[in-house]
């Protein structure tokens, strides 16, 4: 495990970096064009970032990034 030590500037400036990548992953998980492996790695990339941003958001942020799945169950 890794500490760091970031001001208050600096953690508005990676929260709004992790907001962004998750944006646009988010974006780029609804594209039916995605496929196989790549969509994969976007997934893990996705929960990982996610995770981060819980160390630097509220809950209230963090739900807007929240993935909705949708069953094909029927």
């Amino acid at each position: 495990m890794l500490g760091c030590l970031l001001n208050e500037k600096e953690v508005k400036e990676m929260e709004y970096v992790l907001k962004k990548e998750l944006e646009e992953l988010l974006h780029d998980l609804e594209d039916h064009h995605i496929e196989g492996i790549i969509k994969r790695a976007m997934e893990e990339r996705y929960q990982l970032v996610f995770r981060i941003l819980q160390r630097f958001s509220t809950p209230a942020d963090c739900v807007k990034y929240m993935r909705h799945r949708i069953s094909n169950q029927k």
